[in-house]
């Protein structure tokens, strides 16, 4: 099991304008996937701009148990010689995935279509989540969950299935989490396994599942969703992967130059997937000055560079429809809506409530200590602002969640009084750069 790390509490001050170029990390939903690929295809395959944050090494650490040789050759340059699907061995020891819900969520559907026995655990955090709804799809594929702690929480081991079975599932909420495991169990069954949302999730694991060769089928389910169909037991072979920025991670500096008076900043090569892009298109209707500088493809996914500017913001209503393309970056939207002009109304949060933390609540919390009018109406968030600084001034509990801690920061870089966090420990399972990237624009954290 993970043990457990001293807490580094700091403190964000108002700043000067920020200023300057840089680029944020590789984006993680798509680094976790490249390693799992890397696992599952026959050869090598190379990884450039991987995330080395700890959430994806400790995946790299899983492909590694699972049979996969995993090798780091130069700063976000990865080198991952796989065997191919069907061929993974039964691991030795635990596979501890710290902090990395996506990791141990999307390794679950890769070992439950293998007939091995394996054991995932993780940090005091990811122990709190619930595993129920990954594990509810894979049984029904023949999945033997052998042992785990209450409520479907981890530990847990689990038996993969001796002859996989092709299902037809409809997801319960929109998660390419629950669908990733389901396509990559799928991806050991004969036949077609079929994955149905109502609402459309991130859909980096179908692009690269055709990218590596399987045959995949998506197509367009009802108003707002899709319906993937994947045929089972293909031949994955390699393909170089180009990581781009992460818009989640991008979301922090974007975000901290437009509530911070005098700030011009570009941030370099953000993936513009449009499932990915909720946030700039809410801070955009906000009146965010937000504009794309160059708009590119690269690695199958297309980029940009953005230049974000101070603005003056007002305050909207954010779709429930439109959480899937956004989910993390809710807590980082409220701290912008606490300096914008009017009442900004984030619906149908209820995914908020099993991440890292109880992200509501937390995000509730972190406002109320730093003087942000606010309510939470079942799962809506609704934050009032005046168009002014917010006062600061509070010490926020993070809970053991990163994207709770970089949120704060920001904030406390254009508050009236400084606001502090419990914890910046968590911070490098994402964003390892974070705090100096922040100082090379001009942020004051300490």
């Amino acid at each position: 099991m993970s043990h457990a790390t001293t807490p580094r509490p700091m403190r964000a001050t108002a700043s000067g304008p920020l200023k300057g170029a840089v680029e944020v990390p590789g984006d993680k939903s798509i680094s976790h996937r490249a390693l799992i690929f890397g696992l599952l295809a026959v050869g090598e395959t190379r990884v450039s701009g991987l995330l080395e944050g700890e959430d994806v090494l400790r995946t790299a650490d899983a492909a590694r148990a699972l049979g996969a040789t995993v090798e780091h050759l130069a700063p976000g340059e990865w080198r991952v010689r796989g065997m191919g699907v069907g061929t993974l061995l039964e691991p030795r020891g635990v596979l501890d995935f710290g902090n990395a819900g996506t990791g141990s969520r999307l390794m679950m559907g890769v070992v439950g279509g293998h007939p091995i026995r394996a054991t995932f655990d993780g940090d005091a955090s990811l122990r709190k989540r619930p595993m129920g709804r990954i594990l509810d799809p894979l049984k029904k594929m023949g999945v033997e969950v052998m042992d785990c702690a209450e409520g479907n929480r981890l530990p847990l081991t689990i038996r993969g299935a001796r002859d996989a079975l092709p299902i037809t599932y409809e997801t319960p909420v929109p998660s390419a989490q629950i669908k990733s495991a389901i396509l990559f169990a799928g991806l050991n069954a004969p036949g077609e396994t079929t994955v149905i949302e109502n609402e459309a999730s991130r859909d980096h694991t179908e692009k690269l599942l055709a990218f590596f060769g399987a045959e995949v089928e998506v197509s367009k389910h009802g108003a707002h969703g899709r319906k993937i169909v994947l045929k089972g037991q293909p031949s994955l072979g390699p393909r170089p992967i180009i990581v781009p920025a992460d818009p989640s991670s991008a979301a922090f500096p974007i975000v901290a130059a437009l509530i911070t008076p005098g700030s011009d900043i570009i941030v370099k090569s953000v993936m513009m997937n449009p499932l990915r892009v909720g946030l700039l298109i809410t801070l955009q209707e906000m009146g965010a000055d937000i504009v794309e500088l160059e708009r590119r493809e690269e690695g199958g996914e297309t980029v940009a560079d953005l230049r974000v500017r101070h603005s003056a913001l007002k305050g909207v209503d954010v779709p429930a429809e439109r959480a899937p393309s956004m989910i993390d970056e809710y807590p980082v939207l409220a701290v912008a809506a606490a300096f914008a002009m009017g009442e900004t109304r984030m619906n149908g949060l209820q995914e908020l409530r099993v991440k890292e933390s109880d992200r509501l609540a937390a995000v509730a919390a972190g406002l109320a200590v730093n003087g942000v009018e606010h309510q939470v109406m079942g799962d809506d968030l609704i934050v009032s602002g005046n168009g002014r600084a917010a006062k600061g001034g509070g010490n926020v509990e993070t809970h053991m969640d990163h994207r709770i801690a970089m949120s704060f920061l920001v904030m406390g870089l254009a508050s009236e009084r400084p606001v502090g966090v419990d914890d910046v420990t968590f911070i490098a399972t994402s964003f390892p750069d974070f705090l100096p990237l922040m100082a090379r624009l001009g942020g004051k954290i300490s």
